[in-house]
């Protein structure tokens, strides 16, 4: 008796299943930027929204400054936890390989996510909270 041949999935069920079950580090890797890009896109708000406010904060309007910080956090976070959550498939062993690889990807993954929450954050949450 011969088993039943399964059906073919078209590419997007083949991606949607994929997106399903994500491997744990990999989740884990691009939550930590996420995570860290929330945090960091909330405080340059409240940041931003003061000084328009006309708040008088120390050091005057820092707003750049408080984006490349913002920027190279957010990118440090996602390369480290990365390297760290994502070792390189080995075989059949219990050695865990780090390499730069996964650092890069890492890197990578933590660029449009930063873009993302930082668009997401100015463009829809600040003219929600701003009432304008």
């Amino acid at each position: 008796m011969t088993a039943p041949v399964p059906r073919r999935r078209s590419a997007v069920e083949v991606r949607w299943r994929q997106f399903r079950h994500a491997p744990r580090p990999v989740v884990r890797a691009v939550a930590s930027s996420l995570v860290v890009a929330v945090i960091g896109g909330l405080a340059y708000l409240a940041y931003d929204l003061a000084i328009e406010g006309g708040a008088d904060l120390p050091g005057g309007d820092l707003r750049l400054l408080f984006l490349a910080a913002y920027v190279g956090v957010v990118l440090a976070v996602g390369t480290v936890v990365t390297w760290l959550v994502v070792p390189q498939p080995t075989g059949s062993g219990t050695r865990v390989v780090r390499s730069p690889w996964s650092a890069a990807l890492g890197l990578f993954a933590a660029i449009p996510i930063c873009y993302l929450v930082l668009v997401a954050v100015l463009e829809v949450v600040k003219p929600l909270v701003a009432g304008r």
